[in-house]
């Protein structure tokens, strides 16, 4: 596959995946989960890889769904760019996301789990994935963190989960199975976001350091996660696993991506598209935000306050 919104490349025993969006934040687009999934074939059938390391380049992690132009067209044209993720989209868009026509839940249900299968690639996978986080992993892009076997984060960094105050519901849902029930209740009643030393803290990352450190401790993991045989670390992962799958994931996964079909055809999710439309999607999050003192982040990089 050609890959257009990530790298890969394999380097001894590790298989490097990197978001490679970075002039719009690693945005998600309709490729994106086809792609990570496709790089974590590869590396899963490599006999010579043992561990698979997700990063991003440019400013942050993972900006989220790539919507600062996807949001404002819903109500006032589509966009004109003729890749495959945009074709399908906007015929989504066109049929599915007009206020004036009948919304199917389900249509809606089958766009966003293909994107889920794509993440959870990451979960699935045979061999163990290790996530680095620098500057933002917000929205979406906590999908694929969360995926992740492991994080380990810049210590001033961004995580977590804003459209969760308007048109957002985590669709791999896996908040309360990382953190636990009130912790992820915590993030999700708010739209708030942890650093990465309270990543650590609350037990959603492995590790975190320092801008200028992240590299190394992230290398030092990846290394000695190498180290062991590859038959071993499968049976370790798939061990583990099974606790999250016995709890009930997949049925959890079904209602947070039905839900998040929803969030988005509510009378706040129409206000929210509509100001999108109107006023620009960066503006429309602005006044999302504003009300919390913490004006999130897009793809193009951090929201500032209005002046």
């Amino acid at each position: 596959m050609k890959l257009e919104t990530m790298t890969y490349e394999v380097e001894g025993r590790i298989a490097r995946i990197t978001l490679n969006r970075p002039e719009r934040g690693n945005g998600i687009t309709m490729k994106l989960p086809k792609e990570l999934a496709s790089c974590v074939e590869q590396a899963d059938i490599n006999p010579n890889v043992h561990v698979i390391a997700l990063s991003g380049n440019g400013s942050g992690f993972c900006g989220g769904y790539d919507l600062v132009t996807s949001a404002q067209d819903r109500l006032s044209g589509f966009s004109t760019d003729e890749t495959e993720g945009t074709v399908l989209a906007d015929e989504y868009q066109s049929t599915n996301h007009d206020p004036s026509k009948t919304w199917d839940p389900m249509m809606d249900y089958q766009m966003m789990s293909r994107n889920v299968k794509g993440f959870m690639s990451l979960f699935h996978a045979d061999k163990p994935v290790i996530c680095k986080i620098h500057g933002f992993c917000v929205a979406g892009g906590t999908d694929m963190a969360l995926c992740s076997d492991m994080v380990v984060a810049e210590d001033k960094c961004k995580i977590g989960y804003p459209p969760a105050r308007v048109w957002g519901s985590p669709t791999t849902a896996l908040w309360a199975y990382r953190v636990g029930v009130t912790r992820a209740k915590r993030l999700l009643f708010t739209g708030d976001c942890l650093n990465g030393d309270e990543a650590v803290e609350w037990g959603l990352a492995i590790d975190s350091a320092p801008r200028d450190e992240l590299d190394e401790v992230f290398e030092n993991l990846a290394q000695r996660i190498a180290q062991m045989p590859i038959n071993q670390l499968i049976m370790m992962k798939k061990l583990l696993n099974q606790n999250v799958e016995n709890l009930g994931l997949s049925s959890t996964q079904l209602i947070g991506t039905v839900f998040d079909g929803i969030t988005r055809h509510t009378e706040e999710g129409y206000a929210f598209q509509g100001q999108a439309a109107q006023e620009g999607f960066m503006q429309a999050v602005r006044d999302r935000d504003e009300p919390y003192g913490d004006f999130g982040m897009v793809s193009s990089g951090v929201i500032r306050p209005k002046k």
